[in-house]
């Protein structure tokens, strides 16, 4: 794993965060939810794509292809 995943995972979350509170702030729950709901989305397709990796690692090293 790398750190770099970590990295991204946290800024994603800080740049959500903010922009939520901003939206909440302007009266926008509606799009403040939606924002939030998007970030965990782009995130849950970071770590998606790390087990897809993670399995062809396993594959390749048990040789089951």
């Amino acid at each position: 794993m790398d750190i770099d995943l970590i990295f991204k995972i946290a800024g994603v979350g800080i740049i959500v965060s903010v922009l939520s509170l901003v939206l909440k702030r302007a009266e926008r729950e509606e799009q403040a939810m939606m924002t939030t709901l998007a970030g965990l989305i782009v995130v849950l397709v970071l770590i998606v794509q790390e087990i897809g990796d993670l399995f062809e690692q396993v594959k390749t090293v048990f040789g089951l292809w």
